[in-house]
């Protein structure tokens, strides 16, 4: 009785051990743990630290120390009356540091320069904010508003506010998405190109060329070893920003992890790309550099992508990471579906699937 397997059969427990091979090669790199899983987790921390929503939402106003005392005090309580503002009393030299920084968004002064009217009026005031910023400008008006409206103003036209906050409009909201995406395409490229470098420079890529093993297997089983992981990637960063942040998935779990598993196989098709050719890590290393760069930059995952000049955007879109990132966000943030990111979607098959084409045929064994 002839015990042997199919040839399908013994290609695929071949696959199954490469892949085998290549997770435990992860697993005892303590490093390569910690830049996937550790790395991503303690960013997004950080950063939503950084740009938390700070003292309830109020604008921070710096009230020089400078004027008539009388004054200055009627001025400081118009201030603080306002559930708007966050008040600090300052002197010229602090507040300008604090202005520059960003600590506060407006600085008020009494207007020494000014005439003080002589009926009993309130001195004039003067206002220094940096007018390229929008922060800067609204404070201003913000602040203005509410001395005139102490000062007895009335408004023309009746008005009302409506606040209505919209789900995942906060920069954490914004920003969870983008490092879900830049993870996976720094494990994509680091972690399969240089694995696959460091192999061929060990000779180890030579030792394979000689068994019966196809070129294409070894190549998936990279990509394969590195998707196993995948599930593991997006629930640390997503569960620390649901939990610490409270960011949630608007839309469909089954879909976000999808959207994750497409833009892990395009990034991996890259990756294979990238290290198809080099022989030595400095040669890969800036390979890599040269692809993530304008993606780092270019992409969306820490700014909007859209503050770009109009006739630049499409070609944004056109890079991978800028796809997985705006689907990404279409699920998590907008609850969309399946048929609303098609654009996406084809963007990131597109360069997966090229990505490996290309890579298989240009393999270099040695």
């Amino acid at each position: 009785m002839n015990s042997r397997q199919p040839g399908g059969g013994r290609r695929a427990g071949a696959l199954a051990e490469l892949t085998r091979a290549r997770i435990l090669e992860f697993v005892r790199e303590p490093e390569a743990v910690f830049w996937v899983f550790v790395f991503p987790v303690l960013m997004a921390v950080a950063l939503g630290i950084a740009f938390r929503s700070q003292n309830g939402g109020r604008t921070a106003v710096a009230l020089l120390e400078s004027g008539p005392p009388a004054a200055r005090a009627e001025l400081e309580a118009r201030l603080r009356a306002s559930p708007q503002l966050d008040v600090k009393i300052l002197d010229e030299e602090a507040a300008a540091l604090a202005l520059r920084k960003t600590r506060v968004e407006v600085i008020v002064a009494l207007d020494a320069d000014a005439a003080v009217p002589g009926d009993g009026a309130p001195p004039p005031l003067a206002y220094r904010f940096d007018g390229a910023r929008a922060e800067g400008r609204a404070a201003r008006l913000l602040v203005d508003d509410v001395v005139q409206r102490a000062c007895g103003r009335a408004d023309a036209v009746a008005a009302r506010d409506e606040d209505a906050p919209r789900h995942g409009a906060r920069y954490i909201d914004f920003l969870i998405p983008g490092l879900i995406g830049l993870n996976l395409m720094g494990s994509g490229l680091w972690g399969i190109g240089f694995s696959v470098v460091i192999a061929r420079t060990n000779k180890l890529l030579k030792r394979l060329a000689a068994t019966p093993m196809r070129r294409g297997d070894y190549l998936l089983s990279i990509a394969l070893s590195r998707l196993l992981f995948l599930g593991l990637e997006v629930a640390a960063i997503a569960g620390a920003g649901r939990v610490l942040f409270g960011v949630e998935v608007a839309g469909s779990l089954a879909l976000l992890g999808l959207v994750s598993l497409l833009g892990a196989l395009s990034f991996g098709g890259i990756g294979l790309l990238v290290a198809a050719r080099p022989r030595t890590v400095e040669a890969v290393s800036g390979w890599m550099n040269l692809v993530q760069l304008p993606m780092w930059l270019l992409s969306g995952t820490f700014f909007s992508y859209e503050r770009f000049p109009e006739f630049a955007l499409p070609f944004i879109r056109a890079l991978p990471l800028t796809a997985l990132n705006d689907a990404l966000r279409g699920v998590m943030n907008d609850g969309l579906g399946l048929g609303a990111l098609w654009a996406p979607v084809l963007i990131l098959l597109a360069w997966g699937l090229v990505g490996f084409g290309v890579a298989v045929r240009i393999f270099r064994w040695q």
